[in-house]
């Protein structure tokens, strides 16, 4: 294969990449934080995008904990509660059987929408919502049954959202005999750019879980 060829193809496209999350002793309430133990690797950069955002995800039973942080920002927020995917944003997806050999998402699959800001009257309040995945075989069953819990900082470079993912909106979660799930996530932010697990925008990653990673829950 020439080397022309090669340069065009992603790297992150020749590996799986299997990223362990630690357990959580206690549970986080409010605007919490986690160590950092719990901070997943991006590969992005990989990709040659810049890294200006960090993604700390812890478990329970109950579900899944989020902390992000962005930083590097001069410029003010773009969130819209009623434009979520053309907002600044942190994107979670999940798997929770973590079934890598389809093109197209199944009722296993979930896709989380978190913003600093974007809600309540003066749109200062976060938003953590789920939504639809384009071409999916089945949505969720735990489609709209729970609610998300966000919390978040703003300051005058970047912010920190928190939230708290119960399984109840997790169709499948069982830590028990599912320890492995497929994950992806990417931050979207107008002034920054995109920042993503591993494979960029340029691909399908928001629809085919074929392109997401694997999230191996170890006890910590």
């Amino acid at each position: 294969m020439s080397n022309a060829l090669t340069s065009q193809i992603s790297k992150n496209l020749l590996f799986r990449y299997r990223i362990p999350c630690a357990k959580i002793k206690k549970k986080p309430t409010g605007k919490f934080e986690l160590g950092n133990e719990y901070q997943l690797t991006s590969f992005g950069a990989l990709e040659g995008q810049k890294e200006y955002a960090t993604i700390q995800m812890g478990w329970m039973d109950d579900g899944l904990y989020v902390v992000a942080n962005v930083e590097g920002k001069k410029q003010p927020l773009r969130c819209r509660e009623v434009d979520l995917t053309r907002s600044d944003a942190v994107y979670i997806w999940l798997d929770t059987r973590a079934t890598h050999n389809v093109h197209r998402a199944t009722k296993y699959c979930h896709w989380m929408i978190l913003m600093p800001t974007g809600a309540g009257a003066k749109q200062e309040q976060p938003v953590g919502r789920m939504i639809k995945i384009n071409r999916c075989k089945e949505d969720s069953p735990a489609m709209n049954r729970a609610k998300l819990v966000v919390e978040s900082t703003v300051t005058k470079t970047g912010y920190t959202i928190s939230a708290y993912i119960p399984a109840a909106c997790l169709f499948g979660w069982d830590t028990k005999e599912h320890r492995q799930i497929g994950f992806n996530y990417a931050v979207s932010d107008h002034e920054l750019g995109w920042q993503t697990l591993a494979v960029g925008i340029e691909f399908p990653m928001m629809e085919d879980p074929s392109l997401w990673q694997t999230l191996s829950l170890v006890e910590g």
